[in-house]
C-alpha cells in the first residue's frame, strides 16, 4: 500500500519534466518580473539600440547648459550664416546664433513637451476610459461619444486647429499651450485602450469578490483594476512620447509650435529650408 500511495501521488523527478522546462534548483527564488524584462532586453540588440539613443537624448536634455558651446538665443549680426568651424561646429543661421547649442537646447523642449503632453493625456485619458468601462451605461456613451468626435479628426488637423484657437506665444506659457494642444489630441487614444481592458478585467472573480465584500468602487479601481491596465497602458505611453515629439517638430515647422527665440527643432528647420530655397530657386 504504502508503494501504492507513493505512485498515486504523481510527482515528477527532473527527467520526466516536459521538454523545454527544466527543473528549479533547491532554493532557488523565481526572477522577478524586472530581472525577467532586463534579461529580454539584453538578448535584442535592437532594444539595446534602442536604449542606448533614449539614455543620450535625456542625457543632452539635462546637461544641455554643460554641452551647449554658447546660448541658443544670443545673436551676433556680424556672423550670420557662418560656416562650421571650432567656435560654432554647425555654423550659424539667420541671426548669427550658433546652430548647435539651438540643436542641444531644441532636445530639452522637444523632450518637455513630449513627455509632459503625453503625462497630462493619462491624467485625463485614463479615468475617463475607467469610467466608461467599469459603470457603462449613460456614462460609456456621453464619454466615449466625446472621444469619437475628437478621433474624427486627424492628429495633424486637430493640432493645428487647437494651437490657432490657443495662438502661439513664445516662452514658458507658448510652450505649455503646445503640451495642452497635443494632449487634448491624445486623450481619445488612452481612453478607449482603458475601457476595452476595463470591460474584461471588471468581469473576473477577484473584482466580483471585491463588491460581494462590499468593497467601494473606487478602490476597487485603483487597487485591482488600474494595475491589471498597466501593461497596454506602459506600452502605449511609449511610443505616445516619440509622436507627441513628432507632433511638436510638426507644429513649430508650420509657425504655431512653440515660438523663437525659444529653441525648437522644427522651427530651426524650417527656417534652414527656407534660406536653402532662397540660395536655389529650384528646390522650391
Amino acid at each position: 500500500m504504502a508503494n501504492g500511495g507513493e505512485s498515486l501521488r504523481g510527482t515528477l523527478g527532473p527527467a520526466e519534466l516536459p521538454v523545454g522546462i527544466a527543473a528549479p534548483a533547491a532554493g532557488e527564488r523565481p526572477e522577478s518580473p524586472l530581472g525577467q524584462a532586463i534579461h529580454r532586453l539584453r538578448k535584442s540588440t535592437t532594444a539595446v539600440i534602442g536604449v542606448v539613443i533614449v539614455v543620450a537624448l535625456v542625457l543632452v536634455a539635462l546637461l544641455a547648459d554643460v554641452l551647449a558651446p554658447g546660448s541658443p538665443i544670443a545673436s551676433d549680426q556680424n556672423r550670420t550664416f557662418a560656416r562650421p568651424s571650432l567656435d560654432h561646429p554647425l555654423g550659424t543661421d539667420q541671426l548669427g546664433r550658433d546652430m548647435l547649442s539651438r540643436v542641444i537646447h531644441g532636445t530639452r523642449v522637444s523632450l518637455a513637451v513630449g513627455v509632459s503632453s503625453v503625462v497630462l493625456a493619462l491624467f485625463l485619458g485614463v479615468p475617463l476610459g475607467m469610467i466608461a468601462g467599469y459603470y457603462g451605461g449613460r456614462m460609456e456613451g456621453v464619454i466615449m461619444r466625446l472621444m469619437d468626435l475628437i478621433l474624427a479628426f486627424p492628429i495633424y488637423l486637430l493640432a493645428i486647429i487647437l494651437m490657432i484657437i490657443f495662438t502661439p506665444t513664445a516662452g514658458l506659457i507658448g510652450t505649455m499651450k503646445v503640451v495642452g494642444a497635443i494632449a487634448i489630441v491624445r486623450i481619445p487614444i488612452y481612453a478607449r485602450l482603458v475601457r476595452g481592458s476595463v470591460l474584461s478585467i471588471k468581469e473576473k472573480e477577484y473584482v466580483e469578490a471585491c463588491r460581494a465584500l462590499g468593497v467601494r468602487d473606487p478602490l476597487i479601481l485603483a487597487r485591482h483594476v488600474l494595475p491589471n491596465c498597466l501593461a497596454p497602458i506602459i506600452v502605449t505611453t511609449t511610443l505616445g512620447i516619440a509622436t507627441s515629439i513628432i507632433v511638436e517638430a510638426t507644429l513649430s515647422f508650420l509657425g504655431l509650435g512653440t515660438q523663437p527665440p525659444t529653441p525648437s527643432w522644427g522651427w530651426d528647420l524650417k527656417a534652414n529650408v527656407a534660406f536653402i530655397q532662397a540660395l536655389d530657386p529650384r528646390l522650391k
